[in-house]
């Protein structure tokens, strides 16, 4: 019987491959706080099963980020590969107006 079965990674795993986090234990924290929702819908467990195209929302100190899973890693690489796992969604930061403070 073929395997048919959509790929999938771990969400903790896949923040870490992607170098969202420094280790895959700042990716569970951040997880288990709240600061990550998949496809819109808060994630609250570590194990939460990723497939291409979900969409996660990442609130990370000072900022939010969106970032749309394109493929999966085997293991941490260097950072040119990690841009390859996800595509950001987040409009350009532009020039800060004249008069406002920069962040």
């Amino acid at each position: 019987m073929a395997d048919t079965q959509t790929p999938s990674h771990r969400l903790d795993k896949w923040l870490w491959c992607a170098r969202v986090t420094k280790s895959r234990t700042l990716a569970q924290g951040l997880i288990v706080a709240g600061h990550v929702r998949v496809n819109r819908i808060r994630a609250s467990r570590a194990s939460h099963e990723l497939k291409p195209g979900d969409v996660l929302t990442i609130g990370l100190i000072g900022r939010v980020r969106v970032l749309k899973v394109v493929s999966f890693a085997p293991r941490r690489g260097p950072p040119a590969a990690a841009r390859e796992l996800y595509e950001d969604l987040a409009p350009p930061h532009g020039p800060v107006p004249a008069g406002m403070p920069e962040v």
